[in-house]
Order: structure tokens, then sequence, then C-alpha cells
């Protein structure tokens, strides 16, 4: 720390406390003044002026002594000292008449003002580059809407010579909607009518296998299965239907050696026969009847105890949707058809039920 020089003995009162500001600073640092110079790349003489008050020196050399010993200690300067500092030197600069520093201050300003000039042309041609490229997409653009407005207007011309050509497009254009809705229509319609057919033919097979049924059964077989000792053996299927058309071909389709065929018009002539006689293989039941329709009669039935177990199968031209269906099943049924039904499906399905029957009795008595 020798190399110090003392302070000045004419100071100024602003100038010594800058001084002595920066004299504790660079002690701080724990170097030499020549050492610090060369570090810095300054001249030593004009550092030790510097730090004796003889010369205030520039703002950056200030900094520097605050950015050396905040990394000499390891902790950065504090904003508070920073202004305390910048206090000083500006109050040392004001009161200070050398024209060496006058001088260094004016090279500084000028420096400052010769960066920004720099900086001001350089931003000034980057600005000057990009208006000229926006004034070019300008010329670019009226160009193109220029063309634009000629094809519109051309556009325009043609589509007024079309109206004037054509001024009943848009009655065509009516007629051309009612066109499609009655295509629509009778589109729905074909499709109905081939529903239609194709219901109406299944009808007529099943009809037909209900005929070829019904002709394979020997002559008398429908009216007498037997004397009246062997009808009371064999085991009885009752069959209810308020048509009398639909009893006779059900009665006709089911007549055989193998079964007695009791055939009623109603729901209560069905329960009475039940009443009579409870030993019944299985009941077939039309669900469409008067007073009493088949879900009301099947539920006398399952409430009753002799008859709660005999199976029912409904026989319904209402169809075999799940709504019906579910509501046949709900009452009791085992089976749910639809007319006109299948001769051998009824068939197969009788006698399925009618072979339980015959080994429970077996196995009863």
């Amino acid at each position: 720390m020798a190399e110090l020089r003392p302070l000045g003995p004419d100071l100024s009162r602003e100038a010594r406390a800058l001084a002595q500001a920066l004299r504790e600073l660079f002690e701080g640092l724990e170097v030499s003044v020549r050492r610090y110079a060369a570090r810095r790349r300054r001249d030593p003489g004009t550092l030790s002026r510097y730090l004796s008050g003889t010369r205030v020196p520039p703002w950056d050399v200030v900094t520097d002594l605050f950015t050396d010993l905040a990394e000499h200690r390891g902790t950065p300067a504090t904003p508070r000292a920073m202004e305390l500092l910048r206090d000083l030197h500006r109050a040392a600069v004001a009161t200070s008449g050398s024209p060496r520093h006058a001088m260094e201050v004016l090279e500084r300003q000028l420096a400052d003002a010769d960066r920004d000039s720099r900086r001001s042309t350089v931003r000034g041609d980057a600005l000057g580059e990009a208006l000229l490229d926006r004034m070019h997409r300008i010329a670019d653009l009226e160009v193109r809407l220029r063309q634009l407005e000629a094809e519109w207007s051309a556009e325009r011309a043609r589509a007024n010579a079309l109206e004037a050509a054509c001024p009943d497009v848009s009655e065509l254009l009516r007629e051309r909607d009612v066109l499609r809705e009655e295509v629509a229509r009778l589109a729905a319609e074909l499709r109905q009518a081939r529903e239609q057919h194709e219901e109406a033919e299944k009808r007529c097979g099943l009809l037909e296998r209900q005929l070829e049924a019904v002709e394979r059964v020997p002559r008398g077989a429908v009216l007498t299965a037997g004397s009246s000792s062997e009808r009371r053996r064999l085991p009885k299927v009752l069959v209810v239907d308020d048509q009398a058309d639909n009893l006779l071909a059900m009665t006709a389709v089911l007549a055989t050696l193998d079964q007695d065929v009791v055939a009623v018009s109603s729901g209560r002539e069905a329960l009475k026969a039940l009443l009579d006689d409870d030993d019944f293989a299985v009941i077939i039941m039309d669900v469409q009847m008067p007073d009493m329709d088949g879900y009301e009669t099947a539920a006398h039935i399952k409430r009753r105890h002799r008859t709660r177990d005999v199976p029912i199968i409904f026989l319904t031209a209402m169809g075999t949707d799940p709504e019906h269906s579910a509501r046949g099943y709900a009452a009791g049924a085992v089976d749910y058809l639809g007319k006109p039904f299948d001769p051998w499906a009824l068939r197969a399905k009788v006698a399925v039920f009618t072979g339980i029957h015959l080994e429970r009795r077996a196995g009863g008595r």
C-alpha cells in the first residue's frame, strides 16, 4: 500500500470525500497500485492520481473498483453503497475545475454520442429496409387487387347474362325439389310394398305348411281319435281361440293318436275345461279374445294351485315384438308364437310338453 500517494493538499471537500471513499475500496483489494493498473490495463500514475484526489476518475473506474472488490470478497456491492459513491462522484465532478477532467468528460460524452449515432444508423438502415419491403408488398397487393376486381367484374357480367337468359331458375329449383320429395316418397312406398310382399310370402309359406300338415291327418282323425276310454288315457292339449277357423286349423295340425285336443272359444270356457279336468299337458291360447283376453286367462290359470304348472304357449296375430312377448312371458307363458304359425314347430313344441307330461304321470302313479 506504500505506493498510494497522500491526498492532495488543496483538494476541495467534495474531491477529498470521493478520494477517501475510493482509497477505502482500493485498500480492500489488498493489491499494489502498479499491479492493479496492470490488471485493468491502465496507467499506474493516472490511477495513483485518481486515488490521491488530484484528478476525478471516470465513473467506469469506480464501477471497476466495485466489481473487483465484490469478486475479491465474494459478496456483491449493495445498491446503497453504489448510490452513495455515485453522489460523491457527481459532487466531485461538479466542483472540479481541471481542464483535463473536463476533456475526459467531453471525450466520454462524445464516445457515448458516437455510439448512439452508430446504433441509430444501424437501426435506421434496418427500419429503412423493412419500410421498403412493406412498400413493395403493398404494391404487389394492389396489383393483385386490381386483377381480382377485373375478374369479379367479368364474373358478374356473366352472371347477369345467365340470369337474363334463364329468368325461371327459381321455378326450376322448386320443380327439382318437388321431384326429389316425390322420389323419396315413392322409394318409401316401394320399401313398404316389398316388406308387405315378404310378409305375405311368409304367411303363404306357413299356411301351406299348415295345409300340408292337415292333409297328412287321416280322414276322421280330427273328430274321433279313438274310443272314450282311449281318449281319457291320452295326454290332453287345450286350444283356446275365439275364431272357429283358427280352432279348426290348430286342431287339424295337432290331431294325432298321441294326444287329445280339447278346443274352446273363450277364456271362460278354458277355465271351465280346466275345472272339469286338470290333466292337461299344455295350453295353446290366443291373446286377442273378447271379454277375457289371453293374458287375463293365463293369470287365472296361474293362480289356481292345480293348474299353475301347466305350460302355456301364446299364439297371436299381434306379432312377436319385444313388448308383446315380454308381457306374455310376464303372464307365465313358456313360449310366444306369431300367426300364421309354423305347424311343424308348433307340433314339435307340443310333443315336448306332452312327453314331459307323460313322464310326470308315470312317475306319479
